[in-house]
C-alpha cells in the first residue's frame, strides 16, 4: 500500500481522528491530574504513572479505531460493515464533534488555570505555603551540616575545618534528590550538640552531618558521621587520615557516601560533578578555603569584602583555579551593584567573568557567576532571569539563586514569582535573617501590611532581638500611620557605626512626629564616628540629617549639611555616572538648598536611568523623590499626579495615605482638596 493510499483509508476508518481526540484528551487529562492531585495530597508517582499509561494506551486506541466503527447501531468492526460503502459519514461527524468538545474543553481549562488557578497557586505561594508539600511533612531525604569541630591545636587552623565543612556541604548540594540546608541557616549550631531533634525541627530535617577536622604538619585528619534526628542513629560514619595535597577527594567521597545512605541515587552528571578536583595546587586550595569560610562568615558588607584577598591569593598561586575566579566575579559583582559602581570595580569583575569562563564555561558554578554579573553589573534582567532559572535544577539547593530570583522578579513586577522564590530560600535556609525581612518586604511592597506584620513577628518568635527585624515591623506601623505602635519598638534600637540597624526608621519617626532635634543631635553624633568609605550610606544619613535640621528651623546648619553632601556626591557622580541613586541623592541635596531647578534636573535624571519600566520595584521612589520636590516648591499638579499614581501601584517602602497625611514635606500640599482626598483611607 503507498503512502496516499493509506494516508486515505486512515482518514476513511476516522483513525486520525482518533488520533486528535486522543492526543488533546490525553493532554487535558495530565494538566488536570498535574493540578488537582497535589490538593489531595496524592504521592509524586501517581501523575507520572498517568502519563505513562495514557502513552502506552495510545497503541491499542489507534488499533481499535481502525477496527471498529462506531455506528448507531452500535460499534461494528469492518469487516461487518457492507462490502463497497465506506465507514458512514455520520460516524466522521460524531468524531468531529467530539474532537470540537474537547478541544473546548482543553482550552476551556487552559484559561481556567492561567487566570484563576495560577493566581490562586502563586498567592498561596506569597503567604507562605509550600506548593505540593505540608510544612509538617520532613522530607527523609534531608540534611544540614553542622559546623565542622577544629582539633587543630592552632586555634587559627578554624578556617580549614569551617572550609572543609562549606565544600561537603556544596559537593553534597549538587544532588538533587537530596534537600540540603544552608550553612548560614546551620552556622550558628555548636559543632557537637545535644539537641540534635530540636535542631533538625528548627531546621526542617531528617537527619544532621557531624563533623571534625585536625590538620597538623601537612597531614588532614577528617571525621564525619550521619545521624538520624528522629532516633538519634548512626547512619554511617567514617574517618579519613590524608596528605594535604590529597586533601580535594574527600569532599567528594563523603557526599557520594551520604547519598548512598539516604537511597539519593546521583545522575551521571552529579557523580561527574562530585568527583572534580578544584585545583591541584594545596596552598591555592587552603587560600581558598580561607576565603569560603570568610565569605560564610560574614555578616556585614565590610567583613564579606575580606574574603576577596583569599580569593586573590588562590588565583595568584593557580591562574587556572577557576571555582576561585568565579568566587571573585561573584563577590565584584556584587560589590559594584551594592556598594561602589565605580569602572576599578566593574573590570575587576569582568576580568574574573572573562577569565573563568575561558578556564571552566561548562561548571555550574561558573554559570552562576556569569549570571550574577548579567544582574549585578549589566543591569541585563532579561538576560539573568532565564540563566538563573536554568541553574535552579543544576544547583537545586543554592539558595543565592532563588534569593537573585526574588530581586529580579521584584524590579520585573513579577509580584506573586517574587513571592514563590523567597519561600523556596527560606526552605532551604531557615535561619536566614536577611530572608525573612525580604519575605516581609515583598509583602509591604504589595501593601498587604497585615502579611509582612505577621511575616516580622514570625521572624521575631525566633529572633527577639534583632535590630533589622525590630526596624523593619516599625517602619510597617509608620506606613500605616500607627505611631504608637512603632514607638516601642524604636525604643529598643541603638544603632552605632557598625551596626546602624532602625537609625532610618527612628529619623523617619522623628519627622512623622514632627519633633526633631533630639534626633538630629543623634545622628550628628552617629556621623561623627562613621569612618566607613562608604559615601552613598555616608550621605543618605546626612541628607537625613540636613532634613531635621530644616524642619527643626535650624536652617544655617541644614545649609551647611546639605553642602557638604552636596559637593561628596558631585564628586560620586563623576566615578559613578550611570548610578540612579547618586543623581536621586544629589536632587534631595539641591532640594534642602532651595535650587528647584537643579533638583529637578537631577531627579530626573534619576528617572531616566532607573524609570519604573525598568526597575518597577525601585524606580517609583524616584517618582516619589520628585513628587516630593513638586511639593516643596508650590508645583501642586505635579505632585497630586505623581501621588496619585503612586498610591495605586506596588514599589520598595510604598507612599501611604498615612505618610501623606503625616508626613510635613507634604504641608504644602494641605489645602488642596485633591491631596485631601488621596489622604482617605480607601475601604479594604
Amino acid at each position: 500500500m503507498n503512502p496516499r493510499t493509506l494516508f486515505t483509508e486512515l482518514k476513511r476508518r476516522n483513525v486520525i481522528r482518533m488520533t486528535g481526540i486522543y492526543l488533546v484528551g490525553a493532554w487535558l487529562a495530565v494538566q488536570v491530574a498535574g493540578t488537582v492531585l497535589p490538593m489531595f495530597g496524592a504521592p509524586e508517582w501517581l501523575p507520572r504513572t498517568i502519563v505513562v499509561l495514557l502513552a502506552i494506551g495510545f497503541v491499542p486506541a489507534v488499533i481499535f479505531s481502525w477496527i471498529f466503527e462506531l455506528t448507531p447501531q452500535g460499534l461494528k468492526r469492518e469487516d461487518d460493515v457492507a462490502p463497497g460503502r465506506s465507514i458512514t459519514p455520520q460516524t466522521g461527524r460524531r468524531m468531529d464533534r467530539m474532537i470540537i468538545v474537547v478541544l473546548v474543553s482543553a482550552l476551556g481549562y487552559f484559561g481556567f488555570d492561567k487566570f484563576v488557578l495560577a493566581p490562586r497557586r502563586e498567592a498561596a505561594l506569597v503567604a507562605g505555603a509550600a506548593p505540593n508539600e505540608s510544612k509538617s511533612v520532613i522530607n527523609e531525604k534531608s540534611i544540614a551540616v553542622l559546623p565542622f569541630e577544629n582539633l587543630s591545636r592552632d586555634p587559627d587552623n578554624a578556617y580549614f575545618a569551617t572550609g572543609i565543612q562549606d565544600e561537603i556541604l556544596t559537593r553534597i548540594a549538587k544532588i538533587g534528590a537530596l534537600k540540603v540546608i544552608s550553612r548560614v541557616s546551620t552556622k550558628q549550631y555548636s559543632s557537637r550538640p545535644d539537641n540534635l531533634s530540636e535542631i533538625a525541627h528548627q531546621l526542617g530535617v531528617a537527619n544532621i552531618l557531624e563533623g571534625s577536622v585536625q590538620k597538623a604538619a601537612g597531614q588532614v585528619h577528617v571525621n564525619v558521621q550521619l545521624i538520624s534526628a528522629a532516633t538519634d542513629e548512626h547512619l554511617w560514619a567514617e574517618s579519613y587520615d590524608r596528605k594535604l595535597e590529597n586533601i580535594f577527594g574527600v569532599e567528594a567521597e563523603v557526599a557520594a557516601a551520604v547519598a548512598e545512605a539516604l537511597k539519593a541515587k546521583l545522575t551521571g552528571a552529579e557523580q561527574h560533578a562530585l568527583e572534580q578536583k578544584p585545583t591541584n595546587n594545596p596552598q591555592a586550595y587552603d587560600a581558598y578555603l580561607r576565603g569560603i569560610a570568610l565569605y560564610g562568615e560574614a555578616n556585614t558588607l565590610d567583613e564579606q569584602s575580606k574574603s576577596i584577598q583569599p580569593f586573590e591569593e588562590a588565583v595568584r598561586l593557580d591562574p587556572n583555579f577557576a571555582m576561585a575566579w568565579a568566587m571573585l566575579a561573584r563577590l565584584n559583582s556584587f560589590w559594584y551593584w551594592g556598594v561602589e559602581a565605580t569602572p576599578s570595580r566593574r573590570a575587576a569583575a569582568q576580568k574574573s567573568l572573562d577569565t573563568t569562563l575561558r578556564l571552566r564555561p561548562d561548571l555550574p558554578e561558573v554559570q552562576l557567576a556569569r549570571a550574577f554579573y548579567q544582574f549585578y553589573v549589566l543591569d541585563d534582567l532579561e538576560g539573568a532571569r532565564p540563566s538563573l532559572e536554568r541553574l535552579l535544577t543544576k544547583l537545586p539547593n543554592d539558595t543565592d539563586i532563588p534569593m537573585a530570583l526574588v530581586l529580579i522578579s521584584l524590579k520585573q513586577g513579577r509580584w506573586n514569582k517574587s513571592g514563590a522564590y523567597v519561600n523556596r530560600a527560606i526552605e532551604l535556609n531557615p535561619r536566614e535573617r536577611f530572608l525573612r525581612i525580604q519575605a516581609a518586604q515583598v509583602r509591604e511592597t504589595a501593601r498587604d501590611f497585615a502579611g509582612a506584620i505577621r511575616c516580622y513577628d514570625e521572624a521575631l518568635s525566633i529572633w527577639p532581638d534583632e535590630p533589622y527585624l525590630i526596624a523593619g515591623k516599625a517602619s510597617v506601623y509608620q506606613s500605616l500611620g500607627e505611631l504608637d505602635q512603632a514607638d516601642p519598638l524604636l525604643q529598643k534600637l541603638h544603632p552605632t557605626v557598625k551596626n546602624f540597624a532602625g537609625l532610618a526608621e527612628i529619623c523617619q519617626q522623628a519627622k512623622l512626629r514632627r519633633s526633631y532635634s533630639d534626633t538630629a543631635g543623634l545622628l550628628r553624633n552617629w556621623l561623627a564616628q562613621f569612618g566607613s568609605s562608604l559615601v552613598t550610606i555616608r550621605n543618605y544619613y546626612r541628607l537625613w540629617l540636613g532634613d531635621l535640621e530644616r524642619l527643626s528651623g535650624d536652617v544655617a546648619n541644614a545649609n551647611a549639611t546639605y553642602a557638604q553632601a552636596r559637593d561628596e556626591l558631585e564628586q560620586t557622580l563623576k566615578e559613578q555616572p550611570d548610578d540612579a541613586s547618586v543623581s536621586g541623592k544629589l536632587a534631595e541635596a539641591y532640594a534642602g538648598l532651595g535650587d528647584s531647578q537643579l533638583a529637578m534636573k537631577y531627579v530626573e535624571r534619576a528617572i531616566s536611568l532607573e524609570p519604573a519600566s525598568k526597575d518597577a520595584w525601585d524606580g517609583p521612589r524616584y517618582e516619589e523623590t520628585r513628587a516630593r520636590i513638586a511639593a516643596l516648591f508650590g508645583q501642586k499638579d505635579l505632585a497630586i499626579s505623581i501621588l496619585t499614581r503612586l498610591l495605586a501601584i506596588p514599589y520598595l517602602d510604598p507612599i501611604t495615605p498615612a505618610r501623606l497625611r503625616l508626613d510635613p514635606d507634604f504641608d504644602p500640599l494641605r489645602n488642596d482638596p485633591r491631596f485631601q482626598k488621596l489622604c482617605e483611607e480607601k475601604p479594604k
